[in-house]
């Protein structure tokens, strides 16, 4: 059975050193040059889709998806084509200024706010962030599930 044909990918010398450096570069992050990394294994003749994928520990199709949006991406900046494109659902609401301003909160003693409990709920931690103006309205269900996401212990963060 023959090799699995790829997008052939044709770099210029300028794109191939930018994508090294960025590569070598420690700040970068690690999905970014690995992405950066098989666009230059797919240069020119640099094998097929599966020797790209088995020589950086990755699965054909990964490899497939960055040639392909290289490819199709050619008029963009270079960070832009290495980047993941925009996911479809609805954009946060709440900015990540506000969720630090809701952990703090979480980090105070309710009774400092003049709630008669020792350690905040959801709901109690929600409707304090809403009547201190943080944000017009929070769902109890959500910041539990946000908080949990984060590894975040309402019981912890209040004696913590």
């Amino acid at each position: 059975m023959a090799a699995k044909t790829r997008y052939r990918v044709n770099l210029l010398a300028s794109e191939r050193r930018e994508l090294e450096e960025l590569i070598r570069k420690q700040t970068t992050a690690q999905h970014i040059a690995k992405r950066a990394r098989i666009i230059l294994m797919a240069n020119g003749d640099g094998g097929t889709n599966q020797e790209i994928a088995d020589r950086l520990g990755i699965y054909n199709p990964e490899v497939t998806t960055w040639t392909k949006r290289w490819i199709d991406r050619a008029l963009e900046p270079l960070e832009d084509r290495l980047a993941d494109l925009p996911r479809s659902g609805r954009p946060d609401t709440i900015t990540a200024e506000q969720w630090c301003q809701i952990v703090a909160l979480a980090c105070e003693p309710p009774e400092q706010h003049g709630r008669a409990i020792s350690h905040w709920t959801s709901r109690e931690l929600a409707e304090e962030a809403v009547k201190q103006g943080i944000l017009e309205r929070l769902s109890p269900g959500h910041l539990r599930k946000v908080l949990k996401k984060k590894r975040c212990n309402l019981t912890a963060a209040a004696t913590g």
